[in-house]
C-alpha cells in the first residue's frame, strides 16, 4: 500500500468556508485550555462535531505551519548532583532535540547552563516546556536567549 501524498496550499481566510474557520477557532480554544472538551469547543463556536472532525486535521493557522525551529535557553541552577541530567531528560521527554549544551563551573552552589534545541519534534508547546523546567526544584531561573528558524 502506498502512502497518500499530502499537498498544502496557502489560502486567504476570507474565502474559506465558515466551518473551516470555526474549526480553527475550536482547535485554538482546546489548545489554549479555554475549554475542557471538543463538545464544549464546538458549542462555543457554533459548529457541528462532525464538521470539526472532518476538518480538524486539515486546517491550520499559518503561524502553526511556520513554527519556530530553534530556541536557546539560559538556566540559573542550584549545584546538585544529577540536576543537569534531570534538566536534559525533561527536554527530551518533550521531544526537544538538544543541539548544544554549555555549563559554567559551579560557584557558590550555583551554575549557569545554556542549551540550544530544535523544537520541530516537540510534543508540547515551548511555553509548557519552560513551565515544566521552572518547576524543577533546582532551577532558579529560565530565560529565552533567542528563538528562530
Amino acid at each position: 500500500m502506498t502512502e497518500k501524498e499530502e499537498k498544502y496550499f496557502l489560502v486567504r481566510s476570507d474565502i474559506l468556508p465558515e466551518s473551516m474557520k470555526k474549526t480553527i477557532e475550536a482547535k485554538e480554544l482546546i489548545e489554549r485550555g479555554k475549554v475542557d472538551s471538543v463538545f464544549e469547543a464546538v458549542k462555543r463556536v457554533d459548529l457541528s462535531r462532525s464538521a470539526f472532525y472532518k476538518y480538524k486535521d486539515a486546517v491550520f493557522p499559518f503561524q502553526a505551519m511556520v513554527k519556530e525551529r530553534m530556541i536557546t535557553l539560559f538556566f540559573h541552577l542550584e549545584d546538585q548532583a544529577g540536576s543537569l541530567s534531570q534538566l536534559l531528560a525533561t527536554v527530551a521527554q518533550a521531544g526537544g532535540n538538544i543541539l548544544t549544551i554549555h555549563q559554567t563551573i559551579p560557584l557558590h552552589g550555583k551554575a549557569n547552563v545554556t542549551i540550544s534545541l530544535n523544537t520541530v519534534a516537540m510534543n508540547i508547546e515551548i511555553e509548557k516546556l519552560i513551565q515544566k523546567l521552572k518547576s524543577l526544584d533546582f532551577v532558579d531561573k529560565v530565560e529565552i536567549l533567542s528563538s528562530g528558524a
